[in-house]
């Protein structure tokens, strides 16, 4: 259990204050993350990785020559925002042009590709690599849809290694790929992590027993079985990997780095012991190993679990794995940090900006305001629920992420009234701050939704019913552009409802306040029906049928923030 903190809600950006405190040799605070404090040269890749926070080492640890240039930090295993990889990017770039690289998780790739989109519009180029190592989260002929857990460190330590020695953005690229293609992970777990304030633990598993293919934001497994001795241990580990090799890869001769990762609660002797029976059964198979590493390099707070990773080399890809790291979480050769930044490189945080409305529409924004401190009431009342609801075949965060967003959106819509922002401004305003402090799917979506509503509302006149119904239906095609349909068990499958029933009312005539309230009704029992749905998109896809019987909490928080906005 995670014991130490004093407002749960801000214990990721706390952690962050207290790790650059720590590690100023290294790294700089930015906007979304932190930076190198050192230079770089002209014209150098930058290799921007990222995540949730709660995995560290990964993912600020890994920042410092040899790696990576920046680190984007969501909140607690949440993506972080569009505008926090963004800002991290920027901070980072020095003229070589940016490659993104981070695990394959759906609020991850929403929000970096957005970022990514972003930069590319300013002029600096982008490259992705998503990270796709669990064996177990996908069959092999689906193996873009797989998580991304420790084998992020075999990816960013030589993508990092090829910008040191000036590789091009195109040769790093490939040389990320590349190793992506050569990862393969499996881990398991003892018990499921707490979250800072949460009373229980993500997940449960029976006393003697052990959770087979877990993640690393407290998603539960998708099998068990009895735990094993060490040895035993050591052998479905590698016994698993060895069954899937990497296209052109034999065992016999192969030249390999193994990673036994422990994911927060499991010993270091520990895991020399289980290391010891891996190196044996991998011997046995005539592989021959490289540079190992046994630790906590990528974590889940306190779960008590083990993965192990096997990073099949290539030449390059071996002198790479082997070339001077120097970070705050690890090092590697005989690295020298390089010239300290000077303080006036670090850039000060800058908000959109929008002009003032018509007295009509100040007016409406003033009501606008009162319904975001409306919904931001029910969600601190059922974050609890949601996170349970989450908490089932996801990560247990919805709640919590919901609870920054919002708040995050009431603070930033206060503070927007007194510069006489019509309705349309004060919705932008709410939805990038929404966006930016909530991160992960649900900030992103809810930061489109709010920047179509107010995109349609306007800053000039008092919307009519139609309008308003126009303002839904555009905010639904924001969520509907991210790519979730009915029937996914997503807030899709309350959103699309209430938006055909609110303008249904309004084309027959009736009132906007009858109207939401009629859409209101659709919405909510349409997140009651998600209970038997099985989840197709999102972290919640991996244990589709363990979902079956449970609400989709994002549907739900819809349905519950629909009513008490209510006009």
């Amino acid at each position: 259990m995670t014991r130490l903190f004093n407002d749960p809600a801000d214990f990721a950006d706390e952690a962050t204050d207290g790790f650059v405190a720590a590690n100023e040799r290294w790294v700089r605070k930015v906007h979304g993350g932190v930076a190198r404090a050192t230079t770089s040269p002209a014209g150098t890749v930058a290799v921007v990785i990222g995540g949730g926070s709660g995995h560290y080492p990964a993912f600020g640890g890994l920042v410092g020559p040899g790696l990576a240039a920046g680190a984007a930090m969501g909140n607690l295993f949440a993506s972080p925002s569009a505008q926090q990889v963004a800002g991290v990017a920027r901070a980072a770039e020095h003229g070589g042009g940016v490659l993104l690289s981070y695990g394959n998780y759906a609020g991850d790739v929403l929000n970096f590709d957005a970022a990514a989109r972003t930069l590319e519009a300013e002029g600096i180029p982008v490259r992705t690599v998503r990270v796709t190592d669990d064996v177990v989260s996908a069959p092999a002929d689906r193996a873009h849809e797989r998580r991304g857990i420790a084998g992020d460190l075999c990816v960013f330590k030589v993508a990092g290694a090829a910008a040191e020695r000036g590789d091009d953005l195109g040769t790093v690229t490939a040389i990320a790929e590349r190793a992506n293609e050569r990862t393969r992970s499996f881990g398991v777990a003892f018990s499921g992590c707490s979250l800072p304030g949460a009373d229980e633990p993500l997940f449960t598993v029976p006393e003697g027993r052990m959770a087979i293919g877990m993640g690393i934001h407290g998603e539960r497994g998708i099998d068990e079985t009895d735990v094993p001795t060490a040895s035993g241990l050591a052998d479905l580990l590698v016994d698993k990997l060895l069954t899937e090799l990497p296209s052109g890869v034999a065992a016999d001769g192969a030249r390999v780095v193994p990673v036994l990762n422990g994911l927060g609660s499991v010993k270091y002797e520990e895991l020399f012991v289980v290391y010891r029976s891996v190196q044996r059964r991998l011997a046995e198979a005539d592989i021959v190993i490289v540079e190992p590493e046994v630790g906590e390099l990528v974590t889940s707070f306190d779960m008590a679990g083990v993965s192990l990773t096997l990073f099949w080399l290539d030449d390059e890809l071996e002198e790479l794995w082997a070339a001077p790291a120097d970070t705050p979480a690890y090092r590697k050769g005989g690295a020298v940090a390089a010239e300290r930044l000077p303080d006036s490189a670090l850039e000060a945080d800058e908000g959109i900006v929008v002009g003032t409305g018509s007295p009509e529409s100040h007016a409406i924004a003033e009501r606008i305001a009162t319904a975001i401190a409306a919904a931001r009431a029910v969600v601190d009342e059922h974050a609890d629920d949601l996170g349970a609801m989450d908490a089932v075949a996801g990560d247990g965060d919805h709640g919590i992420g919901m609870q920054r967003g919002v708040h995050a959106a009431d603070a930033a819509a206060r503070a927007a009234l007194e510069r006489e922002v019509g309705a349309g401004g004060l919705l932008a305003i709410a939805a990038d701050a929404w966006s930016d402090k909530a991160g992960g799917t649900s900030g992103a979506i809810w930061g489109a939704a709010l920047e179509a509503l107010g995109r349609v509302l306007g800053d000039t006149s008092r919307p009519s019913a139609t309008t308003v119904a126009d303002a839904v239906h555009a905010a639904t095609e924001a969520v509907l552009a991210f790519g979730a349909v009915p029937g996914d068990k997503t807030m899709v499958d309350a959103l699309v409802p209430f938006d055909d029933a609110f303008g249904r009312a309004v084309r027959e005539g009736a009132a906007t306040g009858d109207a939401w309230r009629t859409a209101v009704a659709a919405a909510r029992e349409a997140a009651d029906a998600t209970a038997d749905l099985v989840p197709r998109k999102g972290r919640a896809r991996t244990h589709a049928e363990q979902a079956v019987g449970t609400k989709d909490p994002g549907a739900v928080s819809f349905a519950l923030i629909v009513k008490a906005v209510a006009p």
